[in-house]
């Protein structure tokens, strides 16, 4: 029971409709003029949501530095093109990306300029001057005439336009035109990520999310420079992307998912439109296929997965730990294998994450036994391992990733993986699971390892937050959303906004920028543009939110 939505959205999706069809026209027959695309009757503003005036420095993660020109001001006019530099596809790509996104609310042309860059332009330069910002870091100059993001890598423009959206005024977020003034803080920053890997964690396997909804979070968790998204692809509750050699996993597997609902997949055409999108996102996706536990969906699916030969009932619950995988039967690795085989077929990032947490029906040496199986089949066909902590025991190879999502600041097994040259990527559950209940009163959400508040969500350092583990061994930070109570994109992003940010931050921003009374500040700035957005947010009693 595939329950799904095509996408339509088009490169001129934002647009107003009229607008949309002249722009199309007009590029198809290459007579597009700037002042052509204004619009002729922008709609009211809107009371209370706007942010007309920002800081060079009121920026979600915080820059490595920031030098404000007071007083002047870049503005984007109708006449403002964007310079792209010729010959380079993905530099092309930021410039749609930027054009796409400034379109609709502006109502401007913003010309994609292969040429010379002219006065009032946004400039997108690649240049070796940024080496020692690394592929993802920028350099962004302002000033009155022009208004140029420097960087060694594509990544790093769209790193600096995704600063310059926070720059400008909320009504920029607009899908409709608005009036202007559409200025910029004259000045310059200079950013670089301070970890590589930067992700957020969406389960689909509790409740099922459509492509659109995966889409929408995919363009939320963008904007804060957030690198990759970790799927959460199969549980006991659900198995939801299609496997060819095994179709009952999900034409039964996957019709069901936590309080009974119908479910749903992703074919694997409906998987690679998610993972195509990201890519346009500079998001990497990381599928999850847990095992040899929490695979209640794939044993009722197919009884010879079983040690005892029976399929178990579909489960709608949320307890864990019941499941595994029947580690003494051949059937159990050729099934591994073919998925294993087909998911990285899919999947051209570099990360395969094998859950492996919470094997609690699995004994030691059968866990063991298993994964020495199983994570040779992963290398085998090109990808990393990822996993939970718990898989640290079997020792994978030098090369696998380990993901901490304890309640402590210690672990034996993530000591001694980091010894052996293992990377860890930190989601401490009372820290980063942004799943967990901001208060006992907050009506979504778990409270194991809550609740956690805005400020203990930011208040840690992950370069000094684990013991016997140096920083030179954390590979980023993640903020996992575990689904158990949430069905909807609203319910995401109310457990989301703000604690994605803030974890964010953490990943980005250099230590000595981290000041949670500066975050609460610069965090509280950015409601008028999710409220323009339409994303729900939780307005914490911590945050000095506008009009509060």
């Amino acid at each position: 029971m595939k329950r799904t939505r095509e996408s339509t959205r088009s490169p001129y999706s934002r647009l107003p409709a009229a607008l949309a069809l002249a722009t199309t026209m007009a590029l198809a027959c290459g007579t597009l003029s700037a002042a052509a695309s204004q619009p002729s009757a922008p709609r009211p503003e809107s009371q209370g949501t706007d942010k007309t005036t920002s800081a060079l420095s009121d920026v979600v993660p915080a820059p490595t530095s920031v030098e404000p020109d007071h007083g002047k001001k870049f503005r984007i006019k109708w006449s403002t093109g964007i310079h792209a530099p010729r010959g380079d596809a993905e530099a092309g790509q930021v410039a749609r990306h930027l054009q796409q996104q400034l379109r609709p609310s502006t109502g401007y042309g913003l010309l994609i300029n292969r040429g010379a860059p002219g006065r009032d332009d946004i400039v997108l330069s690649l240049d070796g001057s940024e080496q020692r910002l690394g592929e993802s870091g920028y350099r962004m100059d302002v000033d009155r005439k022009r208004l140029t993001i420097h960087a060694a890598t594509s990544k790093g423009l769209f790193y600096g336009v995704q600063t310059l959206r926070q720059l400008l005024p909320a009504k920029a977020e607009s899908d409709s035109p608005r009036h202007g003034p559409w200025k910029v803080p004259a000045g310059e920053i200079v950013d670089k990520p301070r970890f590589e890997h930067r992700s957020a964690m969406l389960d689909v396997a509790r409740h099922f999310f459509e492509v659109d909804q995966v889409k929408r979070y995919i363009d939320q968790i963008a904007q804060y420079k957030i690198n990759y998204l970790h799927l959460h692809l199969t549980d006991d509750q659900g198995w939801r992307i299609q496997i060819d050699g095994w179709p009952r996993l999900t034409s039964h597997g996957g019709s069901t998912e936590v309080g009974g609902g119908d479910g749903g997949f992703y074919t694997k055409r409906e998987y690679a439109e998610i993972v195509d999108y990201a890519t346009e996102n500079n998001v990497t996706i990381v599928p999850e296929i847990d095992m040899p536990g929490h695979t209640n969906a794939a044993l009722s699916s197919y009884a010879e997965l079983n040690c005892d030969g029976k399929a178990p009932p579909l489960y709608t619950g949320i307890e864990v730990g019941f499941s595994s995988l029947c580690v003494d039967k051949e059937v159990t690795y050729r099934f591994v294998d073919d998925v294993i085989r087909e998911v990285a077929a899919m999947t051209p990032g570099r990360y395969l994450h094998i859950g492996g947490d919470e094997a609690h029906s699995t004994t030691d040496e059968d866990y063991q036994k298993f994964m020495s199986k199983a994570l040779p089949i992963v290398e085998k066909y090109g990808k990393t391992p990822l996993g939970w902590h718990e898989y640290a025991k079997a020792e994978p190879s030098e090369s696998a990733m380990v993901q901490y999502w304890g309640t402590t600041n210690s672990n034996a097994e993530v000591t001694e993986a980091a010894a052996r040259g293992n990377d860890i990527l930190l989601s401490p559950a009372h820290k980063s699971y942004v799943d967990q209940k901001y208060n006992a009163d907050t009506e979504l959400g778990l409270d194991w390892a809550g609740p956690t508040t805005v400020r203990e969500a930011y208040d840690w350092n992950p370069g000094s937050f684990m013991e016997s583990v140096p920083e030179s061994a954390i590979a980023g930070v993640e903020a996992p959303l575990f689904s158990e109570t949430l069905t909807n994109s609203d319910e995401i992003e109310f457990m989301a906004f703000p604690r994605m940010p803030a974890i964010a931050e953490l990943g980005w921003s250099a230590p000595d920028r981290l000041d949670w009374s500066s975050f609460r500040k610069r965090v509280a700035n950015q409601a008028p543009s999710w409220e323009e957005q339409g994303i729900d947010f939780y307005r914490s009693e911590q945050v000095p939110w506008p009009g509060n």
